[in-house]
């Protein structure tokens, strides 16, 4: 176990109430997210906002190789987040050097699940550790108390035992939206409502009983259906490993807020899930400032410049999707036959566009492998829509950065639900596809979708939602308080002991 970043001088003994009319002292929480990235990144931003505003010590747990990758803390926050490193387990046919889905194909996925389960072991240990060292009197900084909470992310279904051994409760972060949490529902709601087939996910669950469309595609629900609710190889489905967090945890914290996916559904979940439920914002940085630095692409930030207002659109598909070469075809023919400029950040050299199509395209539109400034780009005067995946991370950062309608191609996970909650909220269109056959889609209906939104009427009416939603998100008073209104949570669960 490695230790970097270790706190400095901080407040005193929990029990110690020196002035009454002084901050509570902060909480010492441990989170502990899945290994991702699009999980790792809210789950630090969330640490580091907890810890900014004087709510919480915290000690994020990571395997080395990710602990490695993650940005530097601002110093000032420094002394009040730490990294320790668990080193993750071999597992036969996980490729060395593995630590997060970014290293691996989407087939051996279920082998990084398996060797994640091999950290309860390490994790019981560290625990134990922070616990015995908590009970010990005279320790002067946050993070030599006993843990107050530990944060887990959806795959740690066997976490909450460990915790329990130690008093410690735990709560469940999920990076996931709203609809998504709905959508799923808790076991008891499954029990009542047993889904099992594709088609069960195809429409609305009957504890959502507000007129709703967020519900799968046929091929979004057998993707569900089959990754989703039957065991991989760690031996133990993902639903059943959010089921049993469900259950154990005594508080649920969702990466959304009412502003952006409504009062009506937020408000749902704290009646399905029998527990509070808690929007914890949407973490991201105060202004497109806080995106990674542009110095590695100027280029594309002058072709950006030199392009009218409104006239480019950004295509970016994540970095997991599974984007077949078929896929990456037929929207590289629809974004030409669209006619639009557009800026298209491909997710490595290795996709395969069709023979002589940068020259064709070239001058009006930019297509480039690898990393891009995304937040900046989607801030751009010059971009005036966003054709995008759907993940949850990509979707809120042009909801408060750029402001921009959709042309939404979602693939797996929860992006088919995030499309649809975006198109109810009249923020773009879906590209169509092939519902009653594999979910196919052809460049003509990215051409129709790029239109509908770039240039006919109705895409007046979805930009102008995409403004007044970044209106309202750009209230950053109202974002930090709901951490505030999550550090309270937390506190009131340990002043009960």
């Amino acid at each position: 176990m490695a230790i970097n970043g270790v706190a400095g001088a901080g407040a005193g003994d929990v029990d110690v109430d020196v002035d009454a009319s002084a901050p509570p002292p902060p909480l010492h929480l441990v989170m502990f997210p899945w290994l991702a990235f699009g999980h790792l990144i809210p789950f630090l931003e969330l640490a580091k906002r907890l810890a900014a505003r004087g709510h919480a010590a915290v000690t994020f747990l990571a395997t080395p190789r990710n602990a490695s990758r993650l940005a530097a803390l601002p110093p000032e926050l420094a002394a009040y987040v730490r990294v320790v490193s668990l080193p993750l387990p071999v597992v036969d046919g996980l490729p060395e050097g593995a630590e997060s889905t970014a290293d691996v194909p989407p087939e051996k996925v279920e082998l990084l699940k398996k060797a994640f389960d091999g950290l309860a072991a390490p994790f019981a240990a560290f625990l134990a550790d922070a616990c015995a060292a908590g009970d010990r009197e005279g320790r002067p900084d946050p993070f030599s108390r006993r843990p107050d909470w530990v944060v887990v992310d959806f795959a740690h279904g066997w976490l909450p035992p460990i915790a329990d051994e130690h008093r410690v409760p735990c709560a469940f972060f999920s990076i996931y939206s709203a609809a998504a949490l709905a959508f799923l529902g808790p076991k008891a709601a499954h029990d009542a409502h047993p889904r099992t087939e594709p088609e069960d996910f195809m429409s609305p669950p009957p504890w959502i009983t507000f007129p709703s469309t967020i519900a799968f595609r046929r091929h979004e629900a057998a993707w569900v259906a089959a990754a989703a609710y039957r065991p991989n190889a760690s031996g133990v489905s993902d639903i059943d490993r959010m089921w049993q967090l469900h259950q154990r945890c005594h508080l649920i914290v969702y990466r959304s807020c009412p502003d952006v996916e409504g009062a009506q559904l937020c408000g749902l979940l704290d009646e399905l899930y029998h527990k509070p439920v808690v929007p914890a914002g949407l973490l991201l940085p105060p202004d497109a400032a806080g995106d990674d630095d542009d110095g590695h692409r100027p280029d594309l930030m002058r072709w950006l410049d030199e392009q009218p207002a409104r006239s480019v659109v950004y295509v970016a598909l994540g970095t997991e999707a599974p984007v077949t070469a078929d896929n990456v075809r037929e929207l590289a023919l629809g974004l030409e036959l669209a006619g639009a400029r557009f800026l298209w950040a491909l997710r490595d050299a290795g996709e395969r566009l069709p023979e002589g199509y940068k020259a064709r395209v070239a001058g009006r539109s930019v297509v480039e492998a690898g990393w891009v400034p995304q937040v900046r780009v989607l801030a751009h005067a010059a971009v005036g829509a966003f054709l995008t995946h759907c993940g949850w991370g990509s979707t809120v950062e042009n909801l408060r950065f750029g402001g921009l309608p959709l042309v939404m191609l979602p693939f797996i996970a929860d992006q088919g639900l995030i499309a649809r909650a975006m198109a109810d909220r009249g923020l773009g269109v879906e590209v169509a596809r092939d519902d009653d056959g594999d979910g196919s889609f052809r460049g003509e209906d990215v051409a129709a979708a790029v239109r509908r939104v770039m240039a006919e009427e109705e895409g007046k009416v979805f930009a102008r939602n995409a403004r007044e939603m970044q209106e309202a998100l750009g209230d950053g008073e109202r974002q930090d308080r709901y951490v505030d209104e999550l550090a309270e949570r937390l506190r009131r669960r340990r002043s009960l002991g």
